[in-house]
C-alpha cells in the first residue's frame, strides 16, 4: 500500500496510554467511546470487545457516578485494551478509577473543584503514571469566555485549553494530551492550528457531534483530513451518531487514505458506468462485508471494464479488470487467469485470503529462521 511520504508529522512529546504510545513517532491511534450504561458491565465489555476487534487502539468509557466507578473496576479487570475514563465535576471519581487501574483520565482541571482537589488528582496521576487528557468543547466553554468572545471561536477554545494547561504545568505535570472540539469544521481546524504552534503535547483530534453515519463521516473526513495532511494530530476519534464500531472503521479509512496507517483491504474501485461488465457496486460491497475481519494491509483493484482496469490492476496486490462473461485477474501486476463473472465474489475472497495466508506463512518462516540462527 502506497503512503504519502510528503506528510511530515508535527513534532510532539510521546506519552503512553497503557501500552499504546501517543505522539512522537508513534502511529496515529484510533479510538472510540462506549455508549452503553457503564453500570451494565456485560454490555459495556461486549462493546469494548467489538471495538477492539474493529481495530481500536484505546476506548473511552464515561464514569459519571461512584456506582459507575465500581462497575469500571470490573470492566477494567476484564478488558484487553487500554481504557480512558471520562470524568466531569467530581474529583473523587477520578481518584477512584485511578485506584482501579485506569490508563488515562479525561478531565478538565477547571471543572473538578478548587485547587486542592485538582492537586489531589494531579498528584495521584503522577504517582500512578496516568496521563490526563484535557478536553475542550465549544459547547461547554467557561462563562467568562462566552461573555468575552460572544460566541465560540477558535481563539476562545485555545484560551480555555491554555487555562487548563497552566493548571497542570503549575503542578509540574507534563503527562497530558489535549483536544479542542467543535461541531464546526473550520472552527475546529483553526483552533488546532493555533494550539499546535504553541505547545508540544500530543493532540487528540475530533469534530464533535459531527452527525449521523454519512454526514458525520464526511464532516470528520474533511476536518481531520485537513489537519492530518498538515502533520497535526496524534490520536483521533470520529464522533458519529451511530454504532461506535463505525467510528473505528471510518477513522482507519481516513488514515489509510492519507497513507498514515495501513490496516485492512484498500479497495480501489470504479464508480461504475454503462461500460461495466459486472455489477461493481454489489461486488465491492459484498467483499467489504466478507473481509471486515482482515487486518493485514492489501491493495485490491476492482474495475468494471478495460479502460482503466489494466492500469489500476497492475499497481495493486490483486486486481480485476471486467470482461464480457469473464474478468481478468491480476496478481502483483501480472495477468494470472480469468474468472467467471458469476463467481467473482467467491473467487476474489479466496484469492485474497490465500495471499494473506501466504504472507503470514512467509513471516513465520522468517521468524523461525532467525531463531535458528540465534540458537546456532
Amino acid at each position: 500500500m502506497k503512503g504519502l511520504s510528503w506528510i511530515k508529522r508535527r513534532k510532539s512529546k510521546k506519552i503512553w496510554v497503557g501500552n499504546v504510545p501517543i505522539g512522537g513517532d508513534a502511529p496515529i491511534a484510533v479510538q472510540s467511546m462506549t455508549n452503553t450504561d457503564t453500570c451494565d458491565v456485560k454490555a459495556t465489555l461486549g462493546q469494548i470487545k467489538s471495538l477492539e476487534d474493529a481495530g481500536a487502539d484505546v476506548v473511552r468509557v464515561s464514569v459519571p457516578t461512584m456506582d459507575a466507578a465500581e462497575a469500571f473496576k470490573l470492566i477494567k479487570a476484564q478488558a484487553n485494551i487500554p481504557l480512558i475514563a471520562d470524568i466531569h465535576f467530581d474529583y473523587r471519581i477520578a481518584l477512584k478509577v485511578a485506584e482501579y487501574g485506569v490508563d488515562c483520565l479525561r478531565i478538565n482541571p477547571g471543572n473538578i473543584g478548587n485547587e486542592e482537589r485538582v492537586k489531589a488528582v494531579i498528584d495521584c496521576a503522577k504517582d500512578k503514571n496516568i496521563p490526563i487528557r484535557i478536553g475542550v468543547n465549544a459547547g461547554s466553554l467557561e462563562k467568562d469566555l462566552q461573555v468575552k468572545y460572544g460566541e465560540p471561536t477558535p481563539e476562545a477554545l485555545v484560551e480555555s485549553a491554555m487555562r487548563h494547561i497552566d493548571i497542570l504545568e503549575r503542578h509540574n505535570f507534563e503527562n497530558y494530551k489535549i483536544s479542542l472540539k467543535a461541531s464546526d469544521v473550520f472552527m475546529t481546524v483553526s483552533a488546532y492550528r493555533i494550539l499546535a504552534s504553541q505547545i508540544e503535547q500530543p493532540l487528540h483530534l475530533g469534530i464533535t457531534e459531527a452527525g449521523g453515519l454519512r454526514s458525520g463521516s464526511v464532516k470528520s473526513s474533511v476536518g481531520l483530513g485537513l489537519l492530518l495532511s498538515e502533520g497535526i494530530g496524534d490520536t483521533i476519534r470520529v464522533s458519529l451518531a451511530a454504532d461506535p464500531v463505525e467510528e473505528i472503521k471510518v477513522g482507519f479509512d481516513i488514515l489509510k487514505s492519507l497513507g498514515l496507517r495501513q490496516r485492512g483491504i484498500n479497495f480501489i474501485a470504479c464508480p461504475s458506468c454503462s461500460r461495466q461488465q459486472f455489477d461493481v457496486i454489489k461486488t465491492v460491497n459484498e467483499l467489504e462485508s466478507r473481509l471486515e475481519d482482515v487486518r493485514e494491509s492489501m491493495d485490491v483493484a476492482i474495475i468494471g471494464c478495460v479502460v482503466n482496469g489494466p492500469g489500476e490492476a497492475k499497481e495493486a496486490d490483486i486486481g480485476l479488470t471486467g470482461g464480457s462473461g469473464q474478468s481478468l485477474l491480476y496478481k502483483e501486476g501480472d495477468k494470472d487467469h480469468k474468472i467467471s463473472n458469476e463467481q467473482l465474489v467467491d473467487e476474489l475472497e479466496k484469492e485474497i485470503r490465500q495471499k494473506i495466508a501466504a504472507r503470514e506463512s512467509a513471516i513465520q518462516d522468517k521468524t523461525r529462521h532467525q531463531e535458528v540462527i540465534k540458537v546456532g
